[in-house]
């Protein structure tokens, strides 16, 4: 199997460093999403490494302020970003609690755009942008990252997930490490070899807290039910998109974009015990899978160390202790959401973006009552299905997808509603 002349480089090569700020002394992380599941574990894994990284800057929504206050006095951060003006006020006194009378405070840049302005960090204070924010408002800041020069730790799937042609025009060689488990797990197993010697992709998924029941017995689990993930602690849009395995979908188009490797070239089996994080199949007949027991400090390590490994980041399996690891087949007709994941990613240009934006209306409907379980991919499934052939080519804008992000909430929301109506008149 050999590589086409014309077929464009991975965006994640496990071969390739980049390195925009060469230099003795600690790395400068810019992490954005402080004080989400990945900032939090990202800011201990520093304070462990302080001789490996130092933190310039942290961005947050604004929801907890005092949380991002402590961040930045430990971290002694240079700027704060958060997305809602109105909690700077309550910033500016959290800020001022933690640090010592007359002791200068960071600079605090408040509004949308904050986290894209840190993500723009001038190169002598950044060397890497950590984006642990959720959604596919990651999109921007990703993109400055990459224009600055940054190397880019991705722990934001959804802005490759919506802008992936605008990512692959602007990301260099080496420039994006994976943050996910799963594409961290592949970007170490594929240093094992070149691309030409890569068979087969092999995602792992969990399968979440429904693994095993058919599609009748989804009709009528509850949120609660959604939230209870077997393996992983994680926000409840993220934990209701591994229930649904949109999650999952979402990393088959992730996988594609960062290594360049066909839709039918990349399987996705189910690993209950999350231990097995991906795989790799050669076209020797070996199989490479990289394992360690659920914790994202690991893959983290990985974004903001690479090609240096970060020793005791994570724990290691006691290999003392008996231990079990099963593999099952995907139930695509329970679970629809890979196969249609597959099918937006094919159409690629704006697609994606649709099945996106649909589906996070859709968990908050889910989430509210609004909506059974089945109907998130239900509804996710017409709303695709009605945009009909993407927005695709060199053309492609930030604000084509913006565009079609905003067609698809208001008629996930449009259908979302009638259904509701329906159901009560029922």
């Amino acid at each position: 199997m050999t590589d086409s002349p014309a077929s464009p480089a991975p965006l994640a090569d496990p071969h390739l460093v980049h390195d925009p700020v060469a230099g003795d002394g600690p790395k400068d992380v810019v992490i954005l999403g402080s004080t989400g599941s990945i900032g939090t574990q990202a800011i201990d894994l520093v304070l462990r490494n302080p001789d490996r990284f130092r933190v310039t800057a942290l961005s947050a929504n604004g929801g907890r302020v005092a949380l991002l206050a402590e961040q930045a006095y430990r971290l002694r951060v240079h700027r704060v970003a958060v997305a809602r003006e109105d909690a700077v006020p309550a910033l500016r006194e959290a800020l001022a609690a933690q640090y010592g009378a007359g002791e200068p405070l960071p600079e605090i840049l408040a509004g949308p755009d904050a986290a894209t302005q840190v993500a723009a960090s001038d190169p002598a204070e950044c060397h890497t942008v950590l984006n642990g924010i959720t959604g596919s408002i990651g999109l921007a800041p990703t993109l400055a990252a990459l224009e600055a020069g940054h190397t880019l730790a991705l722990a934001n799937k959804e802005s490759l997930i919506v802008g992936g042609p605008l990512v692959k025009a602007l990301a260099k060689p080496g420039q994006i490490i994976p943050v996910d488990s799963e594409h961290a797990a592949l970007f170490q197993a594929l240093a094992a070899g070149t691309r030409a010697d890569v068979r087969k992709l092999v995602v792992t998924a969990s399968g979440g807290p429904f693994r095993g029941r058919t599609k009748a017995e989804l009709a009528d689990v509850t949120v609660e039910d959604a939230l209870a993930h077997p393996t992983w602690a994680m926000g409840p849009v993220i934990t209701i998109n591994s229930a649904t395995l949109v999650n999952k979908g979402l990393e088959v188009i992730e996988a594609h974009l960062l290594y360049d490797i066909p839709f039918d070239r990349i399987e996705v089996v189910v690993h209950p015990q999350s231990y097995v994080h991906s795989m790799v199949e050669f076209t020797d007949g070996s199989t490479l899978a990289q394992a360690t027991p659920p914790d994202m400090r690991g893959p983290i390590a990985i974004g903001l160390g690479w090609p240096e490994r970060v020793p005791d980041a994570a724990p290691a399996f006691d290999w003392s202790k008996a231990s079990t690891w099963e593999f099952f087949p995907l139930d695509n007709e329970a679970f629809p959401s890979v196969a249609l994941a597959r099918h937006v990613g094919e159409l690629a240009g704006t697609a994606p973006a649709v099945f996106n934006a649909a589906n996070e209306e859709c968990v908050e409907a889910f989430r509210s009552g609004a909506l059974p379980f089945t109907g998130i991919m239900e509804t996710v499934t017409r709303v695709v299905e009605e945009h009909g052939m993407p927005r695709t080519g060199t053309s492609l804008t930030v604000s084509d997808v913006l565009e079609a992000e905003t067609w698809a909430r208001a008629r996930a929301r449009e259908v979302t509603a009638h259904t509701a109506t329906a159901e009560a008149r029922a």
